[in-house]
């Protein structure tokens, strides 16, 4: 299994460098430089093995016409196998270390060579023995009969020139075998120079490309590394352009788009702080008078039986109003704090099961919730934000679910991980992903329903101080809300995270 993992891990990393730029150009040069160099070093080799073959051949098939001409003048008519012997030894003995074959039709037993050993007329290819005792036409352009042929042929795994002519219509014929090891050994030797060649150009263009992709890749991975701190956030990253080439060209180009991006993120920014002044001096201004309210509409809920039935549907209506406002203006006062990054932990070890049991009969649930929570789980939490958490999560269950619902705790691993759910058709695919944003309700025709859109997310940003988060699923029987937290406290960092 760790096996498998690595290699799906690694394998697309490898071959994405494999497909790197870098890598391509090498290549490009490689292919090329390799292409060129076995092109030149084959056409040069070919050109030089017939050079050394036809230089090797011209003499050696010259110097037998001329040393057997010289003394088969010397060979009697009806000359005896001992005859034709001693004139292949002397056609050999020129000095350019070939032997030589004598056959006569009037002795067909007679097989005379200079090394009857090594060459017999069976070394000689057919074709070569049918065309040298073939006589050709006389003309005007061809007073001899026969020529001297000549054909290069592998005996025993060894190069000859095998070259052969009759000396006189009814005179014998002489065979030639020149061995061709040494042009051979010429031509292996031209092979294997042209192949380090060869092999000295391949590594030279791959230098020749590192040291050009090294050239050109240089601005684009200065490129890329400004491109991944734009990304980050660094918005006042900028390039230094060198040159007018179209490296410079998209280094310029980059720099006017970072710019401009750079402008229209801080008009940006001032305006969400126009925006967050306003709701927080909007929600201060309205707390006080809120306050006064609050106190009237309590001492009115009070004397609501006593009033006129006419009145009191009204006085009630003014009640529930004003106290959905008043709850609206401290959801917005919470949500500008973690906005400005002024939310604060005041934390403290708790156990998870009492502060649960604490919001439940704080509420009067404890007829509708259902809880599994053993108790010995501890948490360094802040009791106040939590609270928060279980109220709206519970509260929501029992709103849009209906009971029971079930809250079940356990301590998992550093974690400790609530499950809330309830016994409701469940929520919309369509709208999981949407269930923590700000003012989101399913049923847009319900904008005037009795909650702000607000607890959720309001949840979610208590939860994320924390260091933990929610999870909203869909379960067997209902909606499940997961609350993950750690059991310890989180750092200073997550404390002043911006959520949002």
């Amino acid at each position: 299994m760790t096996d498998l993992q690595g290699t799906r891990r690694f394998g697309p990393v490898r071959w994405r460098r494999l497909r790197s730029l870098r890598v391509r150009l090498i290549a490009v040069f490689a292919v090329v430089a390799l292409t060129t160099a076995v092109s030149a070093s084959g056409i040069a080799y070919w050109l030089n093995r017939d050079a050394v073959l036809k230089r090797a051949q011209d003499t050696a098939l010259n110097d037998f016409r001329v040393s057997l001409t010289r003394n088969v003048s010397e060979l009697p008519l009806g000359a005896t196998c001992e005859e034709l012997t001693a004139l292949a030894a002397q056609v050999a003995s020129s000095g350019l270390s070939y032997d030589v074959l004598v056959v006569d039709d009037a002795h067909p037993e007679c097989t005379a060579s200079s090394d009857p050993s090594l060459y017999t007329l069976a070394q000689v290819p057919g074709p070569l023995r049918t065309t040298v005792n073939k006589p050709r036409e006389l003309t005007a352009s061809n007073t001899d009969a026969y020529h001297l042929y000549w054909q290069r042929q592998n005996l025993s795994g060894r190069p000859f020139l095998i070259g052969g002519t009759k000396v006189v219509p009814t005179g014998p014929t002489a065979y030639m075998f020149k061995s061709l090891e040494n042009e051979r050994a010429d031509l292996n030797t031209l092979g294997w120079s042209l192949a380090i060649a060869t092999l000295l150009a391949l590594i030279g263009s791959a230098l020749l490309a590192q040291a050009a992709s090294a050239t050109v890749l240089r601005p684009v991975k200065r490129l890329g590394e400004a491109a991944r701190q734009l990304g980050e956030g660094r918005l006042d990253t900028r390039l230094e352009v060198e040159g007018a080439d179209e490296l410079a060209d998209l280094a310029r180009t980059f720099n006017r788009t970072a710019e401009s991006l750079h402008e229209q993120v801080e008009e940006l920014s001032a305006r969400e702080a126009q925006s967050r002044r306003f709701v927080a001096d909007m929600s201060h201004e309205l707390r006080t008078p809120l306050t006064a309210m609050t106190a009237v509409t309590d001492i009115l809920e009070d004397e609501a039986e006593s009033l006129d039935p006419m009145i009191e549907p009204a006085v009630r209506l003014v009640v529930s109003e004003t106290r959905r406002l008043s709850d609206l203006v401290e959801n917005l006062m919470e949500v500008t704090r973690f906005d400005a990054g002024t939310a604060k932990l005041v934390a403290d070890e708790v156990d998870i099961a009492d502060l649960i049991m604490s919001c439940i009969d704080g509420r009067a649930w404890y007829d509708a919730v259902e809880l599994d929570a053993p108790r010995g789980v501890r948490a360094v939490v802040d009791p106040r934000r939590l609270d928060v958490v279980f109220a709206n999560l519970i509260g929501n269950a029992l709103k849009h679910g209906g009971s029971p619902v079930r809250v079940k705790v356990r301590e998992r691993g550093e974690n400790v991980v609530v499950a809330v759910s309830d016994s409701g058709p469940g929520i919309p695919e369509d709208v999981l992903p949407h269930v923590f944003d700000r003012f989101y309700k399913a049923d847009k025709g319900r904008a005037r329903s009795e909650g702000s859109g607000l607890g959720l997310s309001i949840a979610m940003a208590n939860a994320q101080i924390h260091g933990g988060t929610i999870e909203a699923a869909n379960g067997e029987q209902g909606a499940v809300f997961t609350l993950t937290l750690p059991l310890t406290q989180p750092r200073p960092a997550d404390q002043d995270e911006d959520i949002r």
